[in-house]
């Protein structure tokens, strides 16, 4: 199950002050603690637009790369920025680009430097139509934006396809739709990997750790083997932890197992 760490996101309101003062010892703090949590991959989204998004996405990147080796995953819209933090990453491993999507512009002004780099990326399951209505829709868009960015050249492996979390607050079958669209991508596309921004499925609801937590084990059920998330919230790595051994993928339990006798499951 690969981690992508959330808390380095310039739209939070400690961050943004901390992006804004341009202060290191908070931000890294936070990519040294998601990296000792667990973490594969460290986000980095300055929350900026234009010129400033390009400077912070460099101090950012910067920053996050002096107390971690944990590759990056660049979060921004902005195709400077992106680039920018391209120039700047001195890590051994591949970062990941979060995200491109279906969207003629958007795909247009990435998909070059998705091939140009040989990047992991994040393939939001959106095109010009907006947020897909259902789960066929999803596993259509996912689907085509595959297929378009194996046929420029990108490995199956490196495509982290995002069916599109809604809020389940503002339809009731959101989480229903983003299960279907898990499994059938899973099935057409067994090579590449599934992730989401877990926490966008309890956005305006009271109790919001116990949904997310519900809805991670029935994604990871479904196909799931990467997700957004807070690795330093306890319950939600031990949940994720239960899971990977109730699905067969801990050999033995052995990281369950490590990881109870460590005390971070509680």
């Amino acid at each position: 199950m690969d981690i992508i760490g959330e808390l380095i996101n310039g739209t939070r309101a400690k961050p943004k002050q901390a992006i804004a003062d341009k202060n290191a010892e908070y931000i890294a703090g936070i990519a040294q603690g998601q990296d000792k949590a667990g973490a594969h991959f460290i986000d980095v989204n300055p929350g900026t637009t234009g010129d400033a998004e390009v400077a912070d996405m460099r101090w950012l990147v910067e920053t996050a790369q002096s107390v971690t080796d944990k590759p990056l995953s660049f979060d921004s819209p902005n195709v400077r920025a992106i680039e920018a933090a391209f120039d700047t990453y001195s890590g051994a491993q591949l970062p990941l680009i979060n995200s491109i999507t279906f969207e003629r512009e958007k795909l247009d002004a990435l998909l070059g430097l998705v091939v140009a780099t040989g990047a992991n990326v994040v393939a939001l399951a959106m095109g010009d139509d907006g947020m897909p209505a259902d789960g066929g829709k999803r596993r259509e868009t996912a689907l085509r934006l595959i297929d378009t960015l194996t046929t420029a050249g990108v490995a199956l492996e490196h495509i982290y396809v995002d069916p599109v979390i809604a809020p389940l607050g503002t339809c009731h079958e959101t989480g229903a739709h983003v299960l279907s669209a898990i499994r059938d991508i899973r099935e057409q596309c067994p090579e590449c990997h599934i992730t989401c921004g877990l926490s966008n499925i309890s956005y305006g609801l009271p109790n919001r750790r116990l949904i997310n937590r519900v809805f991670l084990t029935l994604c990871m059920n479904a196909g799931l083997d990467s997700a957004i998330i807070d690795p330093l919230e306890p319950d939600i790595m031990a949940e994720l932890a239960a899971a990977e051994a109730l699905l067969g993928n801990d050999e033995w339990c052995m990281s369950y197992i490590t990881l109870s006798r460590s005390g971070a499951l509680g």
